[in-house]
């Protein structure tokens, strides 16, 4: 029998309104979209908080919380948080949020970034300590690595990172950009060269492909039918998007039907991550 394909939405990511306008801002809107987005058919909604006032992220547990407990008191689907920008931030601080989250028994999954790389002009570090650090916390809290691979050393410093810490099984994202210039472009030599890899280092763990500034439905179905997921949603959309999230995962549904995959439930996600 084919594996369920997982659909996942990152409803709006760090770009602010300015570089993609339609992003979810407000608790209620954040937390309307992804409702929304979880009943079309997406298992996993990943989300940024942000300050209302100001409209710039805020990583804060509290916010964190009410965007996922009202998505949950709706419907089941697995929703995890980001973690801030690395820089002189101390690795206790920059994963305050996820530790309150983890402590209150919110989390399944976290972002835990296994390297580091240019983007859009600025650097997005993340230091062995911070790393290691994020780790430890899934370890001890239970919930599964988010792992954005950025390019190919992110995965072998991943998994190795990973299994030092004894951390739950970690979500493989394979990032594609067409805008940006790092990484592959969403072509299928790419998603071959990272599936080699993968095989390699840590066979038989789950994957997906996603992005930033990119239209990842092309490789959907590829996806799909290799029995990989697919995340979509206006974080990895091309800037200026005039698709809104629910109609990103639309088309990646109709795109993994239309490959002859179905789409997984929450809770054949958390059996598979879980190793049931």
């Amino acid at each position: 029998m084919a594996t369920a394909t997982w659909l996942e939405v990152a409803l709006n990511g760090g770009w602010g309104r300015q570089r993609q306008p339609g992003i979810p801002v407000t608790i209620d809107n954040i937390v309307a979209q992804g409702v929304a987005c979880a009943r079309e058919g997406a298992a996993i909604v990943h989300v940024h908080a942000y300050d209302e006032a100001s409209g710039r992220q805020r990583d804060d547990a509290d916010v964190y919380a009410r965007i996922i407990e009202g998505i949950r008191e709706r419907c089941d689907c697995i929703v995890y948080p980001t973690i801030p920008l690395g820089g002189d931030t101390s690795a206790a601080a920059r994963f305050a949020a996820i530790e309150g989250l983890a402590r209150r028994g919110l989390l399944e999954c976290a972002v835990v970034d296994p390297g580091s790389v240019n983007i859009a002009g600025y650097v997005y570090l993340n230091s062995d300590e911070h790393i290691r650090h994020g780790l430890a916390l899934a370890a001890r809290h239970r919930f599964h690595p988010g792992y954005a691979i950025y390019e190919p050393g992110f995965l072998r410093l991943g998994a190795k990172l990973a299994h030092e810490a004894a951390a739950p099984q970690p979500i493989y994202r394979f990032m594609f950009s067409q805008g940006l210039s790092f990484g592959f472009p969403p072509a299928e030599y790419a998603l071959e060269a990272y599936l080699r890899l993968l095989a390699e280092v840590t066979p038989g763990s789950p994957w997906m492909v996603a992005g930033l500034d990119v239209d990842i439905l092309p490789l959907a179905g590829a996806a799909a039918k290799r029995g990989g997921h697919v995340r979509v949603g206006l974080e990895d959309a091309p800037l200026g998007s005039t698709r809104s999230n629910l109609e990103w995962v639309q088309a990646a549904r109709s795109a993994i039907l239309a490959a002859g995959s179905s789409l997984a439930s929450p809770s054949e996600v958390r059996r598979t991550l879980n190793g049931n």
